[in-house]
């Protein structure tokens, strides 16, 4: 898949990211969607480069939703927030 490819499905990946994790994040949903396009892209590199999935495969999309989640919880813990009190 292309840069702008994954591009396209990291800003899909943000937007389920933020529905899977609630709370409140620090930057707001457009925060969320540019972490989303970073796991996509990592996810994508990462996935291809170690041979566990080829380009177009289903699970390279379950990939990015997963890095973006990942992100998501650590861009929450470096900030502190996201805490529901």
């Amino acid at each position: 898949m292309s840069i702008i490819g994954m591009i396209v499905i990291g800003l899909i990946v943000g937007a389920l990211a933020k529905m899977i994790m609630p709370g409140k994040d620090p930057g707001g949903i457009i925060v969320t969607i540019i972490i989303g396009i970073v796991g996509s892209i990592i996810a994508g590199f990462l996935g291809r480069s170690l041979g566990w999935y080829h380009d177009g495969e289903p699970v390279g999309f379950i990939a990015s939703v997963v890095g973006s989640i990942i992100l998501l919880a650590i861009y929450r813990m470096i900030t502190g927030r996201g805490r529901v009190a």
